[in-house]
């Protein structure tokens, strides 16, 4: 494979503190945009099947070796023995599911953490256990599984707890994550005067008091590794932040994140924040300084790595970019420019990220979350390597380096003209399994086995099944909840001449089988009436997509909706302690788009569903603990 180069303006000289030149701020480490061979948008996943050599080059120096990953150091809570290496902590599984419709059930959330074990995140922010039952649950498993495999290499991610400062949801959070072989509680409090004024409504002796002897309780429980972070840093007075930093050092802190909570600063402002705190607390030789960017303003990567720049070695990031508004430091953004230019414009900083499995992890993500990337979306995006204008088709045909400044291959993406397996209808099981195990999909039997027969159903309509096709397959038949109500068949009848009609039947739980059938302005109108004739719970339809995953009049369907339960369903806010109501997405696919429709909105209400029960679960044993009624 053709080795591609990269080629930047002398923009600063690589040094560890803030750059003189500010022009080092505007430069595009934020938003690194990958291009294709071809015009067509690619979507196509493999995990791991390639090992690549690609050269990048800066300005000075046009003919560097190709990339190696450098050896991860060994883990110590509050010191890093390589100074140039940079943890990254991801919380999708916390920040990241505070997104509106972003909902994740247990299983979804293991099956995350484990792919970010893949990905080889340094620590897993895997939820908020004091939100719920099910939060703490989901925080343990994670725990007491992903927190215990250790590779060959001696890796094994750090399995981390959010709490507030208090006593409960800290001991709550220390419950979870304590049967993790490296447990970790993460800590924060308010420090702007807006929010100490208005939010907390306390001074700043107080909040500098309930901080010290938190992270103090913290440390008492037996957490060797706790974190601190003071909300809305980046309003933050100061010589306030000092203080407060610098008394939780003393109280036991081995991590300070420094939260721009909301997205105001600018790359220069914040990378000053970082210079500035290294310089002046008290005791920042024994912690770690980390980054944590919201992304208000769009500048979450470029700050994230303005601070890494100024001395921070961890940054909190999640896959996508998701999160809490506009969301949060995009990891595939943040490791990939650090993976680009660390050597040239950051010091030498590197990670110990694998990105030959961005690719998988931001579709999982995505399946599981039902939040579409946008298809200009840096790294993941579907037109991330797409060429369109003639002047780069003619500059790729020459030379791929002339607007590529990465392989796709080295994060996980491969070329549909470059797959070696065609699959078609005469295809077989160890076909089709080899080409799955390729793409990064380990199924057991029984996934096998139900895909393989949906395979074949698709075979027989097209001439040849596209690496796309099988990822829209595998994310419907793999990437469901857990089934509380299953699609049997379903019949319509539509057109211009009368109303839509719509006949379903659905199978419960117990495999009884229900029939209903209604009308409708629409097909699928009719449809989804049809189910919540069965399925009895109401709920609105909030939103409702559909994109055909391949060209053509015979590509399969994905159909993504998101609903909202009309009876209350809501839990905690991580960062407001405040009720919220939930939303649930669904995501179904098929060559027929009404099926594909139905298929999504029945996930949703299993998603639904299923969160009812578990909150009837705790609320039933909340209850027996509460009357001491034998269980």
């Amino acid at each position: 494979m053709a080795s591609s180069s990269i080629t930047s303006p002398n923009l600063t000289s690589p040094s560890f503190g803030i750059p003189s030149n500010p022009a080092f701020y505007l430069s595009p480490l934020s938003s690194l945009h990958l291009r294709t061979y071809h015009h067509r948008p690619v979507s196509l996943i493999t995990a791991g099947k390639f090992r690549l050599s690609c050269s990048l080059s800066d300005s000075s120096s046009p003919h560097l070796p190709p990339h190696s990953p450098r050896r991860r150091p060994e883990y110590t809570p509050n010191r890093i023995s390589d100074p140039n290496y940079v943890r990254v902590f991801d919380t999708t599984l916390r920040d990241g599911e505070q997104s509106p419709g972003a909902t994740l059930t247990s299983k979804e959330k293991l099956d995350i953490a484990r792919q970010l074990a893949k990905l080889g995140v340094d620590i897993i922010e895997a939820g908020f256990p004091a939100a719920s039952k099910d939060d703490f649950e989901a925080v343990k498993t994670i725990a007491e599984t992903v927190g215990n495999t250790v590779d060959e290499n001696g890796y094994v991610p750090v399995i981390c707890g959010l709490s507030r400062c208090n006593k409960k949801d800290i001991e709550t959070a220390w419950e979870a994550v304590k049967y993790a072989k490296r447990p970790r509680i993460h800590t924060f409090i308010a420090t702007s005067d807006i929010h100490l004024k208005y939010k907390l409504k306390k001074s700043k002796e107080e909040v500098i008091e309930i901080a010290r002897n938190m992270v103090r309780f913290a440390r008492s429980l037996g957490c060797q590794d706790v974190e601190f972070s003071p909300e809305d840093a980046g309003r933050s007075e100061r010589e306030y932040l000092y203080e407060i930093l610098g008394e939780v050092i003393k109280a036991g802190a081995t991590t300070l994140n420094i939260p721009d909570t909301v997205g105001i600063t600018l790359p220069s402002e914040f990378g000053q924040l970082i210079a500035d705190i290294k310089a002046n607390t008290p005791g920042n030789q024994n912690v770690i300084i980390s980054t944590h960017c919201q992304n208000d303003l769009g500048l979450s990567t470029a700050n994230t790595l303005a601070g890494a720049h100024s001395g921070a070695r961890q940054v909190e990031v999640t896959i996508n970019g998701i999160g809490e508004r506009a969301g949060n430091a995009s990891l595939e953004e943040v490791v990939m420019a650090i993976k680009c230019r660390g050597d040239h414009v950051l010091g030498g900083l590197y990670t110990g990220i694998d990105t030959r499995h961005i690719v998988m992890t931001s579709k999982m993500v995505e399946e599981y979350t039902g939040m579409q990337t946008q298809p200009h979306k840096a790294i993941v995006g579907a037109n991330a390597f797409a060429h369109e204008s003639g002047i780069h088709q003619d500059g790729m045909l020459k030379h791929k380096g002339t607007y590529e400044i990465m392989c796709p291959e080295e994060i996980g993406l491969e070329r549909s003209n470059e797959a070696g397996i065609v699959l078609g209808k005469l295809s077989g099981r160890h076909a089709l399994r080899d080409r799955l195990n390729e793409l990064g999909y380990e199924l057991n039997d029984e996934q096998l086995s139900n895909l393989f027969w949906r395979f074949k159903t698709v075979a027989e309509q097209k001439k040849r099944v596209t690496d796309a096709d099988l990822i829209a397959l595998v994310s419907d038949e793999v990437f469901q909840p857990e089934a509380v109500w299953k699609l049997l068949d379903m019949q319509i009848t539509c057109g211009t001449l009368g109303l839509s009609t719509s006949t379903v039947k659905l199978a419960d739980s117990d495999g009884k089988e229900h029939v209903a059938c209604s009308i409708g302005t629409g097909p699928v109108d009719a449809a989804y009436k049809a189910v919540d004739l069965i399925v009895k719970e109401p709920a609105t339809l909030l939103e409702y997509s559909m994109n055909a995953v391949t060209e053509g009049i015979d590509a399969i369907a994905t159909t993504r909706v998101l609903i909202r339960g009309d009876n209350n369903y809501s839990s905690t806010n991580a960062v407001t302690g405040e009720s919220v109501q939930r939303t649930f997405s669904g995501a179904g696919a098929g060559m027929d788009i009404v099926v594909s429709s139905v298929k999504a909105y029945v996930g949703a209400l299993n998603k639904m569903l299923g969160f009812k029960e578990r909150s009837f679960s705790t609320l039933s044993k909340t209850t027996l603990e509460t009357n001491k009624v034998p269980a």
